[in-house]
């Protein structure tokens, strides 16, 4: 004889479904229990934030010690005998003369500046392209632009050296040594990243309020300056940070098609800095902290952008 099953209400999904106790839902987790992978995850992510920061104190601290202090002892022998570390600002001062920031700074500002804006405004309209217009074989153009990603800039430094080259004997224009060469380098790079970070965030943009204005008459032109430009400033600016970061930091792109000469940026003045056979070190560390100070601000005043920007096109 078989036994009934004694019916008993769901109470765990809030419902008032009769369901036999075989198919209870189990027991939700106690509050408690659900803090408990927060908790882990916020101790290995300061453990992960604790060992990129540790080369960065050794910088700062061998910054301000003597050549002599820096070479006979560690810099973490500073923490046990704080009073005898060799403190000086002699490495700031010698950076700052060799780095000859006066000049290298607006260097660096006049390479980074135009790398930055030129591949954003180009990358804006071919994502408003890939994204509001339906031309045939667009799925294969954008499937080309994702595959140029791959690409390392170290592969074609040669060719474009040889393009350059022939560019100059053939119009007399010397684009080798001038800001222009490294502004199309950095900006042909940086393209295909930056089509497919605005592609995937226009794809967010409210389509509705798109065919609203083309049947109030408005033009494309008009749609991209007035709507679509507007409602992607946290992808724009957070790609901005990335380029300009990136160009900031740059040195083999200066190096190689900017050279040395009155045009050189601070990237290279910090090579110059260690010298021959590498005995200065201590100023190359005072002279990264002067160059950090400008991606330091950039990044702070931008930061309210960065996050939405990059995760706002990521699901749909």
């Amino acid at each position: 004889m078989s036994v009934i099953p004694t019916p008993v209400v769901d109470e765990d999904n809030n419902t008032r479904t009769i369901v036999t106790e075989g198919k209870r839902s189990r027991r939700r987790p106690a509050e408690g229990d659900r803090s408990k992978p927060r908790v882990l995850v916020t101790i290995i992510m300061g453990v992960i934030s604790v060992a990129w920061l540790v080369p960065l104190l050794g910088l700062l601290i061998t910054s301000f010690r003597t050549k002599t202090a820096a070479d006979s002892t560690g810099w973490w022998t500073v923490f046990t005998d704080p009073l005898n570390a060799g403190w000086t600002l002699d490495g700031f001062s010698q950076a700052w003369d060799s780095l000859n920031v006066e000049v290298s700074f607006w260097n660096s500002l006049a390479v980074t500046i135009p790398a930055t804006i030129l591949p954003i405004m180009v990358a804006a309209m071919a994502a408003y392209a890939f994204t509001f217009f339906q031309f045939r074989g667009k799925e294969i153009y954008f499937a080309i632009v994702l595959g140029l990603m791959v690409v390392p800039i170290q592969l074609a430094i040669i060719p474009i050296l040889q393009l350059f080259v022939w560019f100059g004997n053939t119009t007399g224009i010397q684009i080798i040594g001038q800001y222009p060469a490294a502004w199309i380098v950095h900006s042909t790079f940086a393209l295909p990243l930056a089509i497919y970070i605005l592609r995937n965030y226009m794809q967010t943009l409210p389509n509705a309020l798109i065919e609203a204005a083309r049947v109030d008459g408005a033009s494309h032109f008009q749609i991209f300056w007035r709507l679509v430009v507007p409602m992607s400033v946290p992808a724009l600016a957070s790609f901005a940070i990335f380029q300009f970061l990136w160009v900031w930091n740059d040195f083999l792109v200066a190096y190689i098609f900017i050279q040395s000469g009155p045009n050189a940026v601070l990237t290279q003045g910090l090579y110059t800095l260690l010298g021959q056979y590498g005995q200065g070190w201590q100023r190359v560390a005072a002279g990264s902290f002067i160059t950090l100070v400008v991606p330091l601000v950039i990044f702070f005043a931008l930061q309210r952008y960065f996050v939405r920007g990059l995760t706002a096109g990521s699901v749909k």
